[in-house]
């Protein structure tokens, strides 16, 4: 087990790298560059900016300034955001747990709920319930995040009133319940497409449990269908979607960067727009790798469950 986990973890680390070498030579194409918005500073000269140029390294080979900020992410020195000089780690630290907050409800649901419909669909193979999920999943997959926020604040803050319409709290407020009030819309509306996807491949992995033998022979020995369906079935259809949960991590942040934007949630997929727009680029590149690394983690612990669950993994 021991050899398995320092294996995944090699990987990991190499696609880190990977993704930073990346993420970083895509910065350093990008329109304007660093000192842009220098440039925008009235009275700027060429002279002051290849000073600022000097100061910042930007003026060394690419690579070379690629391995001295490597060295310093290294050692935690994640570099200093140019709008208001405060440490990157710092400013990402303020709007992680947002999002975090986002995405664990929305996981929650979106497995909660996709399990259970997945689940009954199988069971009610090819009868009104397990159609009628299947029309719900095509909708739901083909109905862009942005518009389906767009309608929900709609019609449930603008006609009914029920919920806000944005930000995570009331100001003045904080209590539990009206941050539980500001997340309702926004968890909702980023579950709507994983229910679907959790929905289609929860009932799919039901269908392959309930053809196979052990089952059949469950069933043979007087057992009950509650006893089959809990005992045998659920757990086994279970271990394939922890796989599933690990994959579900990028689309889950790529989904939670439209949702905050269009809640005006403070979290790490408004910072990062935010920070598009202004060419903070120490901060983008700390958004990636946290992003980056949110994503190998959960899919380390994913193949780690699923590795202790069955032991034929972590031997291959």
């Amino acid at each position: 087990m021991l050899r398995y986990i320092l294996s995944r973890l090699g990987q990991s680390l190499i696609l880190l790298v990977i993704v930073s070498c990346i993420g970083f030579c895509v910065l350093s194409l990008a329109p304007g560059g660093p000192l842009s918005q220098f440039a925008l500073s009235p009275g700027m000269t060429q002279e002051q900016l290849a000073k600022i140029a000097e100061q910042m390294g930007l003026n060394r080979p690419l690579p070379v300034q690629y391995i001295d900020w490597l060295s310093h992410l290294c050692v935690g020195d994640w570099g200093q955001s140019y709008r208001d000089g405060q440490p990157v780690l710092a400013v990402i630290g303020r709007h992680l747990f947002a999002t975090l907050l986002l995405m664990g409800t929305a996981t929650v649901i979106s497995v909660t709920l996709g399990s259970a419909i997945g689940i009954f669909s199988a069971l009610k193979r090819g009868g009104a319930f397990d159609y009628t999920m299947t029309v719900f999943a095509m909708v739901a997959l083909s109905i862009p995040t942005f518009w389906f926020g767009l309608v929900a604040i709609y019609v449930f803050s603008l006609n009914l009133g029920w919920l806000p319409a944005g930000n995570m709290y009331t100001v003045g407020d904080g209590s539990v319940l009206d941050y539980l009030r500001h997340l309702i819309l926004p968890a909702m509306v980023l579950a709507l497409v994983d229910v679907a996807i959790w929905s289609r491949y929860m009932r799919t992995s039901t269908l392959n449990v309930i053809k196979q033998d052990f089952v059949r022979t469950a069933r043979a020995k007087g057992l009950t269908s509650r006893r089959v369906l809990f005992k045998h079935i659920v757990g086994n259809s279970l271990v394939p979607m922890i796989t599933l949960a690990g994959l579900q991590l990028p689309m889950v942040l790529g989904g939670a960067l439209v949702t905050e934007t269009v809640f005006t949630w403070p979290g790490m997929g408004r910072l990062f727009l935010d920070s598009l727009g202004y060419n903070d680029y120490p901060v983008v590149m700390g958004l990636l790798m946290a992003s980056a690394i949110l994503v190998l983690v959960g899919n380390l612990a994913a193949d780690l469950i699923v590795a202790l669950i069955d032991p034929r993994i972590r031997l291959d």
